[in-house]
């Protein structure tokens, strides 16, 4: 049974990854933050847990618990464009600090270990209406996607000076059951509350490419695979684009709630851009097709909102 690890395994995708990986045959072992019973982590595919910081010393130490990996989801970071913006240092420590360490335990202690980072469509940048390819300049217009940048640059040096198989992976908007933040939670919370008017920021038309996580694990598992010194990236997304108004409305129907309104302040926040939407080519040359609309992604992930918490 072959062994992979990811790092930052206690996440939303981190541990759908975990999940998706033993689900294949492989035996998963998971190091980053978040407390975890091992009957809970279990339940995700994890066989082993520890509780740590993303660093050289915490890598060594994993290796002496389990062996050398086949490969390493590198699912650590940061996740957040405000929260970069707010504290921009922490941002790069977990984004950019923890890069450098994974890249380093596999050049000094495992060079033939794949390694594949979840990166993201932030290092595009504000870009004009329309696909987004890979080949696309990048430009990130936030700390978040510098900082992705970086790491993604680090990346790449590290696959061409030692030959090093990495694989990137530039996820769009990510969701799913289970993710407790960013859009889908925030209506459906105050939806919950009853809240008669919601105002957002922006116009609503801002345009985002949804993969359901069920589909982003897919993909990356194809990655790993694909991973070579020349560390290609590619995207991840469904190359269908939806506006934040057409989203917000889903999530409002599929609650069940009428005679409620929704606004937009018509103020775009700063670091985020308006239009993404993927250019999926590349992945679809792999043989992976997204199998989730994001219609019935929403649909279900209100259902599963409802009754995690009491709701009919």
């Amino acid at each position: 049974m072959k062994l992979v690890w990811v790092t930052g395994a206690h996440g939303f995708l981190g541990r759908h990854l975990c999940q998706y990986m033993s689900g294949k045959g492989f035996s998963v072992a998971g190091i980053g933050h978040g407390y975890w019973d091992p009957r809970e982590s279990s339940k995700w595919g994890i066989e082993t847990w520890v509780f740590s910081d993303v660093h050289l010393p915490a890598l060594n130490d994993l290796e002496g618990k389990t062996s050398k990996p086949y490969a390493i989801f590198h699912a650590a970071g940061s996740g957040s464009v405000p929260m970069s913006l707010r504290n921009p240092y922490i941002d790069f420590q977990r984004t950019v600090c923890t890069t450098l360490d994974v890249l380093e335990y596999v050049r000094l202690r495992s060079p033939e270990t794949k390694l594949i980072y979840p990166s993201s469509a932030a290092v595009y940048g504000a870009v004009i209406k329309g696909k987004i390819s890979e080949e696309t300049p990048l430009n990130p217009v936030s700390p978040y996607g510098v900082h992705k940048k970086i790491a993604e640059s680090l990346i790449g040096s590290y696959a061409t000076s030692f030959g090093l198989p990495i694989c990137v992976v530039r996820f769009f908007s990510l969701f799913g059951n289970g993710l407790m933040k960013q859009l889908l939670w925030d209506i459906c919370c105050r939806l919950e509350e009853n809240d008669r008017e919601i105002v957002l920021h922006g116009t609503g038309d801002e345009i985002r490419d949804w993969i359901h996580i069920d589909d982003a694990a897919g993909l990356v598992g194809i990655a790993m695979e694909k991973a070579s010194s020349s560390a290609t990236p590619v995207n991840g997304g469904t190359g269908e684009g939806a506006t934040v108004r057409e989203i917000v409305h889903e999530i409002v129907d599929a609650f069940g709630i009428n005679r409620i309104q929704i606004k937009f302040s018509g103020i775009i926040r700063e670091g985020d851009p308006r239009f993404y939407q993927a250019d999926i080519s590349k992945a679809l040359s792999w043989n992976w097709n997204p199998l989730w609309d994001w219609r019935d992604g929403i649909r279900e992930y209100v259902r599963w909102f409802k009754k995690m918490r009491g709701l009919k």
